[in-house]
């Protein structure tokens, strides 16, 4: 097995993100080396270190003795770029630690519990109803995936949920995707920075007008995720404004443009196995195991992080006090070691166990409602049509480092004989 001292043919830094074209569209072979020839590897192009083998990641993101703030790196860390811009601001619940991160999420997991979301499926099945039944294919039987079903249905889903006036849904949908984009890449592109940093301001605005209703109507029953914020209370506790604010932000980064990630990368993934498609449509109950499958074999959130309070040592890799810890999600979810055959796409698998919704403390609190919007995604499509295929060489894989998705994907109706 290869070393941290040992560089031969072993990828490293932009060689594992998004800005190399070959990663971009296949990450998986370069993966792969990693995990068989150096499953812990110091990366000083980042300086951090990398973990690929499933039984490390998983050790690790359920290590409550290490943290997730930004604020506790080394200075010269790249986690810094996850800084507020503003330091009187607290950083979102997602990059913060106990107690304070622990104090939100009681306060917002009663709204993401999987009875909330499954009492959402409702409307999210309407939405995705209404979506696919205004797909137009063109004169060559062909549409966008992306821009037709897997982009709007989660944007319409928590606008709804959060309870936003449905005539400013496809503004908000535009500016939480500005502002996610400059999120994640803003640090690498001044003007997706610039056009993220307008669309916040505008979303804060919006936000604060909305909590402003809520207060308003004090003692009403909450309609809507905002209003129950504004009223949630737990041992006592209450949420500030500000946090309100945030919070709202981080539901349209975290849950918005993965979910639409997931639900592009899943049903690709899907279409270019039309067996099992044919599967699916004989036995529509195995789709929650299918959606399970999706999210192990390419899924949306690529890597996690944590940074070590002091030294540790990782399978003989020292990795000193306020690093960078990163883990794979992408490398683990394939370990031959936990999965026969990893590489293979299989929704019928018994136990598709996976790591992409991450673990311990900071497992995605927002797990069923993607589990749900996805579904109904893939039920509504399959539904109208009877036979997709894939046009592969239409893929526009996004650059955004950590996360896997496609701006564009387009689809061929084909003609049943």
């Amino acid at each position: 097995m290869a070393t941290e001292n040992d560089p031969e043919k072993i990828p490293q830094g932009i060689e594992l993100t998004p800005f190399d074209e070959t990663f971009r569209n296949d990450p998986h072979p370069r993966l792969k080396t990693l995990r068989q020839t150096c499953p812990v590897r110091r990366d000083p192009e980042f300086n951090q270190v990398l973990i690929a083998s499933e039984a490390l990641v998983r050790d690790i993101v359920r290590n409550h003795d290490l943290g997730v703030d930004p604020r506790k790196a080394n200075p010269e860390d790249s986690v810094q770029q996850f800084r507020p811009m503003d330091e009187d601001i607290e950083p979102s619940m997602l990059f913060l630690d106990d107690p304070d991160h622990q104090r939100l999420r009681k306060l917002v997991a009663p709204a993401f519990a999987p009875r909330k979301a499954e009492a959402q499926r409702a409307m999210i099945r309407e939405v995705a109803e209404e979506l696919v039944a205004a797909i137009q294919p063109d004169a060559n039987g062909e549409f966008d995936l992306i821009e037709s079903l897997a982009g709007p249905l989660p944007a319409v889903a928590i606008a709804k949920i959060l309870g936003i006036d449905p005539d400013r849904q496809s503004q908000f949908k535009e500016w939480s995707e500005s502002s996610s984009a400059a999120f994640f890449t803003g640090g690498l592109d001044e003007s997706l920075r610039a056009a993220g940093e307008a669309a916040l301001e505008n979303l804060r605005a919006l936000f604060t007008e909305e909590v402003a209703k809520r207060k308003a109507h004090k003692g009403r029953e909450p309609e809507d995720l905002i209003g129950e914020m504004v009223h949630a209370q737990e041992d006592g506790d209450r949420f500030t404004e500000a946090e309100i604010l945030t919070m709202c932000n981080l539901l349209l980064i975290a849950g918005n443009v993965t979910t639409s990630d997931l639900i592009g990368n899943g049903l690709r993934t899907l279409l270019l196995h039309p067996d099992q498609v044919q599967d699916l449509r004989d036995a529509p109950e195995k789709l929650p195991g299918a959606i399970e499958e999706m999210l192990r074999f390419d899924p949306p959130v690529t890597v996690s992080g944590r940074i070590t309070p002091t030294e540790i040592s990782l399978d003989g890799v020292t990795v000193g006090a306020r690093e960078s810890v990163s883990v794979l999600l992408s490398a683990a979810n394939r370990d031959p070691a936990i999965h026969d055959d990893p590489d293979q796409f299989r929704m019928d698998r018994e136990d598709p166990q996976h790591l992409s919704f991450g673990g311990g403390a900071h497992f995605c609190l927002g797990a069923h409602l993607a589990r749900v919007e996805a579904q109904e995604a893939v039920r509504a499509i399959l539904g109208r049509f009877s036979h997709l295929e894939v046009i592969e060489q239409s893929a526009d894989w996004k650059m955004v480092p950590g996360f896997r998705g496609m701006a564009s994907l387009r689809l061929r109706v084909v003609a049943e004989d």
